[in-house]
Parts: C-alpha cells; structure tokens; sequence
C-alpha cells in the first residue's frame, strides 16, 4: 500500500462501507480477522486437547507454523482452479477475495501429515485432537461472509421471515457491506447460509470435542474421520443452495459440491477401514481384547528431554511424578546434556593415521 493512500485514511476507526477497520492508516478487513480468530481458537483448542490426551501440547506450535501457510495456499489454489472468475495468474490477488475452505483442509491436513512423519509423530492420534477444531475456525470464518455480503441464498420475500440471523439484507447500493446494509430500506433480504453452516459446524464441533475429551479406547483416528463426515455433510446440502455466484463450478463441474460428496463417502469408508483393521489387530472393533484397550497411554512428544508431569487436565496425569521447581528442571536438563555429552565415544587424533603410505 503507498504512502499516499496511508495518508489518505484514518489512522484509526471503521471502513465507511463496513468491510473492516483502519490501524494506523491500513484497512483491515473484518473477513480476515475473523479467519485469524478462528485459527488461534482452534490452536488453544488443540493444545488443550493435545494435554487432555496425553500428549505434548506444544506441538501444535509446531503444526501452527507448518500448516498454517500450507492451509493459505491451498484455499487459494484450490479457488485459482474451480472458479471461473479467477485463474493462476491472479493467485496473488488475496484481497480480491477467494479462498475455498475445501482447499484449506485438504493443504493443512496434508501439511500435518509431513510434519507428523518427519517428527515421527502417530499422525492419526495427533490429527483427532487437532481436526475437530477446525469446525470452530470454519464456524469463525464464516463471519466473514457476513461482513463481505457473500456466500447467501436465494431472495426471501416473505416480510415476516426478513429477520436476522434467518435471512440478510444485501444491499445494491456502492459501499454497503455487512451491518451497513441494515441501514438501506431497498436490501433485497437473502436466506442467511453463511449463518446455518457456522451453525451446525458449532454442532459438530461441539459433539466431537466432547467425544475427543472423554474417548481413551482405540483405534486413533475415528474423530478425524467423522469430521470430514460431519463437514462434507454440511457442505454438501448447503453448496447447491448458495447464489450461483459463490459456487466454483469451472468447467460446468460444481467442484465444492463434488468434494463436499467425496469427504463424506471418503470419511465413512475410512471409519470401517480403521475399525476393520483394529479389529484384525485387537481382537475388537473398539478398544482391545488382547491388550491395552486405550489408544493414548503412552506419552507422545516429537521433542527430547520433554517429560510428563502431574496434570489434572492429563487423562493418564495421574501416572506421572508432580512437577519440579523451575530451578530444578534447569538443573536436571543441565545434567542430561552433560550425561549424553560424556557418553559419546573419544574422537581418533591421530594426525599421522595414514600417512605412512
């Protein structure tokens, strides 16, 4: 942005059309404060849940940084590719809107599965705590919608069914964006869709984050599944009804609709397989009859030296010695590094090795 329009806007306050706020001058869009918010709730979330079952809960730091931007650049490419609007050649054009959430799984969770092999990290067991949360960052995002005047259904012209959050005013006037729009007495009122899929992804949300925070029994991996279930359920009802305007469809192919099918299909068949094989295993479709039925006893960390302590929040929490003193975990650290540093073999010195040739 140049200088000159920095000059031109407030340093502080809102957008005259109601689409965000001015910091110092730039104009930041509601869209994407609501995309951000989503994501560092569903982090904390991750990490609680992470610590709940038996897991290092500073991983998702990790994840955070790794899928974050991978996420970014799926929901963009994916958008590039379906939207007959957009193309390649304008991917760099965020702020010119489009940003498919489909994409945004499909490149974060590839994302995490990289990290999750290079770190040695069972994948699936780390994907349940973090998976279901992405509903709430959907749920968030969604907002977005609302303050951009997108992603609405059909005109709605029934007076007595003109209310918010039932239906939204958009307005065709230049300017008149998100609560703007309540102000023009000539909106068109619209079935507000942003609305019922934030809705029922706070369902889901809600259901799986409970079924997370109390399940031990194995096979990992069932939340994961049930959430691309739950969300291509979602989506799948809901993409066809939106304005023609919001659906990709390049090519004459609805895109969104057709992966919003294969997330469900692909969820149920993934959910035999992983009950199938734990059963083949286990002796049990869920937990075991051979051996420890919890898929979670043991301590999961991708880092050294980075050991349990007592927790109430911990599940296993019990299992572990309270935590030390600051003081005396900085002593104790101290005195592995030393150990492992004493344990290494002398190093050969012999300069003339060799060189009697």
């Amino acid at each position: 942005m140049s200088l000159s329009l920095l000059a031109n806007n407030p340093l502080f306050g809102f957008s005259p059309d109601g689409r965000g706020i001015y910091i110092f001058g730039l104009e930041i869009y509601f869209y994407a404060l609501c995309i951000v918010a989503g994501m560092l709730l569903a982090a904390t979330l991750s990490a609680l849940l992470m610590k709940r079952r038996n897991m290092s809960p500073d991983f998702i730091f990790l994840l955070f940084i790794v899928c974050i931007p991978t996420a970014i650049v799926g929901a963009r490419l994916f958008s590039c590719l379906t939207d007959e609007n957009l193309g390649i050649a304008r991917f760099f054009e965020f702020r010119q809107g489009g940003m498919s959430i489909t994409g945004g799984v499909i490149g974060g969770v590839g994302a995490g599965f990289v990290v999750c092999l290079i770190k040695k990290v069972d994948f699936l067991r780390a994907a349940d705590c973090v998976v279901v949360n992405i509903l709430i960052a959907q749920a968030l995002g969604r907002w977005g919608n609302f303050f951009n005047a997108e992603v609405y259904g059909g005109v709605v012209t029934d007076p007595s069914m003109q209310w918010f959050p039932f239906a939204v005013p958009i307005s065709n006037l230049s300017g008149y964006f998100g609560v703007k729009s309540f102000s023009d007495p000539n909106a068109t009122w619209h079935y507000a869709f942003f609305f019922y899929e934030m809705f029922f992804n706070m369902i889901g949300w809600a259901l799986l984050f409970t079924f997370m925070w109390y399940r031990k029994k194995k096979p990992n991996g069932l939340a994961t599944c049930l959430y691309f279930v739950w969300y291509g359920a979602v989506r799948t009802v809901m993409e066809p009804l939106r304005d023609p305007e919001y659906i990709l469809s390049r090519g004459g192919v609805p895109w969104s609709h057709l992966f919003s099918i294969l997330m469900v299909g692909l969820g149920i068949a993934a959910c035999m397989l992983l009950m199938i094989f734990n059963f083949l295993k286990e002796g049990s479709f869920v937990g075991s009859k051979r051996g420890d039925p919890c898929g979670i006893t043991n301590y999961l960390t991708p880092y050294k030296n980075d050991e349990p302590y007592f927790s109430k929040i911990n599940m296993f929490g019990s299992n572990y010695p309270p935590r030390p003193p600051k003081e005396e975990r900085k002593k104790k650290k101290s005195e592995k590094q030393t150990e492992d540093t004493s344990e290494k073999p002398p190093e050969n010195n012999n300069d003339h090795n060799g060189d009697s040739e």
